[in-house]
């Protein structure tokens, strides 16, 4: 059975889209005749290759180059031609736009199109389908295009301010790693001639020993475990215990708390803007938080809108967003400015995600520095304790 996206036309004149399972493409046309309804086109998803999902300054640009040919009047088709053929354009990403093209020369919508392709966020076809709706596709894609801009900038403040203290841990493993197989078994043929040595050396040789002789076992054991903990980090259970720690944790709880405050704000802002549901909108900003624990708490967020309840009350009960969200949202919705509003609380948890990664970063170079300390220092430790302990034992008899 083949899984066929299709597009159909009612009696009355209504288009109709959607999945449905079949053995082939007439029997799909049968199936819709008995529904009362009469296939236009249909694709078989299966037969629609797959591309690598974009990056965010992939999407950001995609998205401003199509605004700006829209709203300059450039067709829809023609627009994805000049930017298929741009200049410095990746082969593969050349590809997806071809496809894009030619799906909407066979009649499809963009965000069907897009959909079939697997590789644009959730967000991004949600905010398509309601600019088609509406007609005002040229703005929802230059609203795409800042959203993406900023998360970008927002993911470049975040990984840039971490590269120092990575940098710092991978040369701390390399000296402990140097000190271990290339030093410490310069000292081996002097430990031999001693009787007894302290435990704290006789492991430390014992760690080198391993590591000089057997150290294929070492890169087995560790790839093992890296593959036993991407296994279990995708079990449900594990995933939500791990996500509830990054919001509860001290110090770093906050700085992430932040980052899904931002992320939110400006998912939903731009959705609400674009003409969508509050109540749609919602559950599609929901899940682009990247928490699980955070984002399983938007189904009662959401039954809560619907029934009447204030969407700044509702998400004052989510655990993992600052308190200032609400409280933005509650002034938006007394105003009437509710779009404003998450723009602005939006703006203002970035500049404070990036205050909060700074100062977390402040902290951890010291706790870096200290634990190399720490390991250098008690390397040296074993390594003297039984020279000194040898010379105390010659003044003794002397």
């Amino acid at each position: 059975m083949a899984n066929f996206r299709y597009t159909a036309k009612s009696m009355e004149g209504e288009v109709k889209r959607g999945s449905i399972e079949a053995a082939n493409e007439s029997v799909l046309q049968q199936m819709l005749k008995d529904q009362g309804l009469y296939l236009i086109e249909s694709k078989d998803t299966a037969a629609v290759k797959k591309h690598r999902k974009l990056s965010a300054r992939q999407l950001s640009d995609f998205s401003k180059e199509l605004s700006t040919l829209l709203a300059s009047g450039v067709s829809i088709v023609r627009a994805l031609e000049i930017i298929a053929e741009e200049e410095g354009l990746a082969p593969v990403t050349r590809a997806l736009y071809l496809e894009i093209l030619s799906d909407l020369k066979k009649g499809l919508s963009l965000s069907e199109s897009m959909e079939a392709r697997q590789c644009f966020p959730e967000l991004m076809l949600g905010m398509i389908r309601s600019g088609e709706g509406t007609g005002n596709i040229d703005a929802v894609m230059n609203r795409l295009s800042l959203h993406y801009e900023r998360e970008n900038r927002l993911r470049q403040q975040v990984q840039s301010a971490m590269t120092y203290p990575i940098v710092l841990l991978v040369m701390c493993v390399m000296v402990v790693i140097l000190i271990v197989t290339f030093i410490l078994p310069q000292f081996q043929e002097l430990f031999d001639q001693m009787e007894s040595l302290p435990v704290v050396t006789e492991i430390l040789m014992a760690a080198s020993d391993f590591l000089v002789h057997q150290w294929y076992v070492a890169l087995l054991a560790i790839f093992l475990v890296a593959v036993i903990l991407r296994i279990v980090g995708k079990i449900y259970k594990v995933r939500r215990t791990i996500d509830y720690i990054k919001v509860h944790i001290p110090v770093a709880g906050k700085l992430n708390k932040v980052i899904y405050t931002a992320r939110f704000s400006r998912t939903l802002s731009s959705l609400y803007s674009s003409g969508m549901p509050i109540a749609a909108a919602l559950q599609t900003a929901g899940g682009t938080v990247g928490n699980l624990y955070v984002e399983e708490q938007f189904d009662k967020v959401v039954s809560m809108v619907r029934s009447g309840v204030p969407l700044s009350q509702a998400l004052k009960e989510v655990d993992g967003f600052l308190r200032k969200l609400s409280s933005t949202i509650m002034v938006g919705e007394e105003s009437g400015r509710l779009d404003t509003m998450l723009d602005s609380i939006a703006v203002t948890m970035e500049e404070e995600a990036e205050a909060a990664t700074k100062r977390l970063v402040t902290l951890l170079e010291p706790i870096l520095i200290c634990m190399m300390a720490l390991v250098v220092g008690f390397i040296i430790i074993a390594v003297m304790l039984p020279i000194y302990e040898s010379y105390s034992a010659i003044e003794g008899s002397a």
